[in-house]
C-alpha cells in the first residue's frame, strides 16, 4: 500500500509540502533538485558575464562555427506590415433566396453583367470603399508617428505632428515616402543632412538624436493632387523598423443647419403622397387639424384626375399621372424646409396617442438618429437587414428579418435600433434627402428605401408612438394600380440585381 494517499492523510496536511508527503512522491524530489541546479547555473552565468569572466562572443562563436559572418550573411525574411486589403471577400450563400440574375431578360445577361461590374468598380472609387486598407503596427518599434486624425486640405501644406525616434545609436537615418504629395523639412540649416526636399521621398540623417527629432518635428506634407476626399499613406522607416500611417486629404464641408424655432410648427412638416383617395386624404387632414391647427402639411398627388385640396397651411403639389409611390415621396420631401418631417400615409388618422412632440424629444436627445418609427394602430412594424458583400464579381446577399432589432437605444425604454420601420416615422430632412427614394419603384416600395440607406441612416423603432388607420373603403380603380403584376415583380428584382449589386435577396 506504499505510495497511496488516504483521505485521513490529506486532512492532516499532506496537501502542503511536508517531508512525509515528499517521501510519497520520489519524482517530486527529483524535479525539485533539477530546478535548483538549473537556477544555480543561470545565476552563475549571469554573474560571470557581468564581471567579465565569460565572453558572450566566445559562446556565439561556439554555437555558430562561422562566427559573425554567418549571422551577417544570413537572410531573414522581412515581415510586411501592409497595406493589405481590408476585406477578404468570399461568396455568400443563396439557399432559399430569390436569385436576381434569373429575372434579367434572356440575351441581355452577359452584357448587363459586364456593365454592372464596371459601374460597381467606379462606385468603389467614388465612395472611397477601398480607402481604408489594413495596416499592422510593428511590435516594440522605436518610431513615433500619428496613427489617426491627421488631415490636410487638397493642395495645401501641413506639418506632420508627433514624428520622433526613440533609440540609442552612433548614427541615425530615417526615411519617409508618400505617393500623392511631397515631403519637406522647414528651416533646414547648413550642415543638417536632409535629402529629398520637396519630393515624394525624404531622408534625414544625424549623429544626434536630439537634432534628428528636431528635424522630424518640422517635417511637412503637401498635397499635390486635387480631390475632395481621399487618402495618402506615409511609409516611415528606420533600420529594419517600418511604420505606415494615413493622411486624410479632405476639403472641409460647410455646415447645413435647420433653425428649429420655438415650437412644433417650426420643427416639423407633415408629408404624404396620395393617389385616387381624396376622401381618405381629407379625413387625415381634418384629424391633423384637431391636434395641430397650424403645422404645415405637404401633399404630393399623382392622381389620374386631380381634385382640389384646400386647408390652412396645406401645400398641394400635382404630379403627372401615376408616377408612383417613391416619386411622390421625393417631391414631398424636396419641399420641406423644417429640420424634421413626419411621414404618414393618406389613409391614416390622428388620435389622442399621436404626439409628434414625443418623436422630436427622442431625436433631439439622440442627435445621431436619422429616423424614428412608431406604430400604425397596434402594428409596430420593423425589421433588421443582413447584408453580405459576397465575391466582387458576383455581388451580395440580402435578407430581411421581420421584427428583429439590434439593441436598445440607451436611455429610452421601448426604443430599439433597427434597419427599417413602418410608414409612420419622423426623419431628419437632410439625412433622408442624401439617400432619396428611387422613382423606378412605383407601386410596391418600402424596404427598398431602407436598403439604400443601410450603413448611412441610424434608425430606431419606439413603442408608445402611434397613429390610427382608417377603415378600408371600396376603391376598385385604386386597387387596379395598387398591386403589381408578375412582370413588375421581375423588373423590380432585376433592378436590385444591377442597382444594389445583389446576387440574391430574401424578404
Amino acid at each position: 500500500m506504499k505510495g497511496l494517499i488516504f483521505p485521513h492523510q490529506r486532512k492532516r496536511g499532506c496537501g502542503h509540502f511536508k517531508l512525509e508527503c515528499a517521501r510519497s512522491f520520489p519524482e517530486m524530489n527529483f524535479l525539485l533538485k533539477l530546478f535548483l541546479i538549473g537556477l544555480s547555473i543561470t545565476a552563475l552565468g549571469v554573474y560571470s558575464i557581468q564581471h567579465g569572466f565569460l565572453d558572450v562572443t566566445d559562446v556565439t562563436n561556439g554555437l555558430f562555427p562561422l562566427g559573425k559572418r554567418y549571422l551577417q550573411h544570413r537572410v531573414f525574411p522581412k515581415q510586411s506590415f501592409g497595406p493589405f486589403p481590408s476585406k477578404n471577400r468570399s461568396s455568400c450563400s443563396c439557399d432559399g433566396f430569390s436569385i436576381l440574375a434569373q429575372n434579367v431578360q434572356e440575351g441581355e445577361q452577359e452584357d448587363l453583367q459586364r456593365r454592372r461590374l464596371e459601374e460597381y468598380q467606379k462606385y468603389q472609387l467614388r465612395m472611397g470603399t477601398k480607402m481604408d486598407p489594413l495596416i499592422l503596427s510593428q511590435a516594440n518599434s522605436p518610431l513615433q508617428y500619428p496613427t489617426h486624425g491627421f488631415e490636410v486640405p487638397p493642395l495645401k501644406k501641413r506639418v506632420i505632428p508627433g514624428l520622433a525616434l526613440h533609440a540609442q545609436r552612433q548614427l541615425y537615418k530615417v526615411s519617409l515616402s508618400v505617393k500623392s504629395g511631397v515631403l519637406s523639412v522647414e528651416d533646414v540649416l547648413d550642415g543638417q543632412q536632409v535629402d529629398g526636399q520637396g519630393q515624394s521621398e525624404l531622408n534625414i540623417s544625424s549623429s544626434s538624436l536630439t537634432q534628428l527629432n528636431d528635424l522630424l518635428s518640422r517635417v511637412t506634407y503637401t498635397s499635390t493632387i486635387y480631390h475632395v476626399k481621399t487618402k495618402d499613406l506615409v511609409h516611415f522607416s528606420f533600420e529594419d523598423y517600418e511604420a505606415i500611417f494615413p493622411i486624410v486629404i479632405k476639403r472641409p464641408s460647410v455646415p447645413v443647419l435647420y433653425d428649429p424655432g420655438t415650437d412644433i410648427n417650426s420643427q416639423v412638416t407633415i408629408t404624404t403622397k396620395t393617389f385616387l383617395r381624396y376622401e381618405e386624404l381629407n379625413v387625415l387632414i381634418n384629424s391633423i387639424r384637431q391636434l395641430y391647427p397650424n403645422i404645415k402639411i405637404i401633399v404630393a398627388d399623382d392622381s389620374l384626375t386631380p381634385e382640389k385640396v384646400t386647408g390652412n397651411n396645406v401645400e398641394h403639389y400635382i404630379m403627372p399621372p401615376a408616377q408612383g409611390w417613391f416619386a411622390g415621396r421625393n417631391l414631398a420631401v424636396s419641399q420641406v424646409t423644417t429640420k424634421y418631417f413626419l411621414w404618414v400615409d393618406d389613409d391614416y388618422i390622428f388620435n389622442n396617442n399621436t404626439r409628434i412632440e414625443s418623436f422630436v424629444e427622442i431625436m433631439e436627445k439622440v442627435p445621431e438618429l436619422d429616423v424614428v418609427g412608431g406604430a400604425v394602430g397596434k402594428n409596430q412594424f420593423f425589421f433588421r437587414l443582413q447584408y453580405e458583400e459576397g465575391e466582387e464579381e458576383e455581388g451580395g446577399c440580402l435578407r430581411r428579418f421581420h421584427r428583429k432589432s439590434h439593441q436598445s437605444v440607451p436611455g429610452f425604454k421601448g426604443c430599439f435600433f433597427v434597419d427599417g420601420v413602418v410608414n409612420y416615422f419622423l426623419a431628419r430632412t437632410d439625412a433622408v434627402r442624401r439617400v432619396g427614394f428611387d422613382p423606378f419603384l412605383k407601386r410596391v416600395a418600402h424596404t427598398e428605401f431602407f436598403l439604400d440607406g443601410l450603413g448611412d441612416l441610424l434608425i430606431a423603432s419606439c413603442k408608445g408612438l402611434s397613429v390610427g388607420h382608417q377603415k378600408k373603403r371600396k376603391q376598385s380603380k385604386y386597387r387596379q394600380f395598387r398591386f403589381p403584376g408578375r412582370n413588375d415583380g421581375k423588373m423590380k428584382l432585376a433592378h436590385h440585381y444591377f442597382k444594389n449589386y445583389l446576387k440574391c435577396i430574401k424578404y
